[in-house]
C-alpha cells in the first residue's frame, strides 16, 4: 500500500480529532499506529481510550506541559527535538504504518522547531508509511508537499461564550 503525507490544519477545532480517526480505522485494519504529540504532557481522555488498543496504538508525549503563555525555555525547545529524533527513528525502523506528528506546526509556530525539522520528518517517511502533520499554522513549504490538506475554519465556537474545555468533549 502507498503511503501518503496528510496535513490537518487551521484555526477550528478537530484536527487531533481528525488525526486519531485515522489512527483508529488503521487500528481497526489490523495496522500499527504511532503518535507522537508535541507540546503535550497532560492525561487527555483520548489517552484513556487508546490505552485500550495499545497493541495497535502507541502514544508518546514530547511536550513538558503548557507554555504557551510565556516564551518556550529550552527545556521545551529540548524535548521537542527529542521528539523529532524519535519520530526519525520510529520512521526509519518501520514498524508502523501510520505514524502521527500530533500538534507538530503548533510548535514550529511557537518556535520549538525549524520548518526544516518538518521537511526531514516528511523527507524520511517510507514510501509505504501514512504520515500525519497536525497543528494550526501548517507552512507552506509542507502544505505543497503533502498529499492530502485539510485546513479546519472555525465558523462559530462555544469557547467565544465562556464555555471551557469539557473532559470528554474537548479534552
Amino acid at each position: 500500500m502507498q503511503g501518503y503525507l496528510q496535513v490537518y490544519t487551521g484555526d477550528g477545532k478537530g484536527k487531533t480529532t481528525a488525526a486519531l480517526g485515522v489512527a483508529l480505522r488503521a487500528a481497526g485494519a489490523g495496522k500499527k499506529v504511532y503518535i507522537g504529540q508535541f507540546i503535550k504532557n497532560a492525561p487527555y481522555s483520548e489517552l484513556e481510550s487508546l490505552k485500550l488498543l495499545s497493541e495497535q496504538i502507541r502514544v508518546e508525549q514530547y511536550g513538558l506541559g503548557c507554555f504557551l503563555i510565556h516564551e518556550p525555555e529550552e527545556a521545551d525547545i529540548a524535548a521537542a527535538k527529542q521528539g523529532v529524533d524519535t519520530l526519525l527513528e520510529v520512521l526509519q525502523q518501520g514498524e508502523y504504518d501510520v505514524v502521527i506528528a500530533d500538534e507538530v506546526c503548533v510548535a514550529l509556530a511557537c518556535r520549538l522547531l525549524t520548518e526544516e525539522d518538518l521537511i526531514r520528518l516528511a523527507e524520511a517517511r517510507p514510501a509505504k508509511v501514512e504520515l500525519i502533520f497536525t497543528g494550526r499554522g501548517a507552512p507552506e513549504k509542507i502544505i505543497a508537499m503533502a498529499d492530502l490538506v485539510t485546513e479546519m475554519h472555525c465558523v462559530k465556537h462555544y469557547y467565544e461564550q465562556g464555555v471551557l474545555s469539557r473532559k470528554g468533549i474537548d479534552s
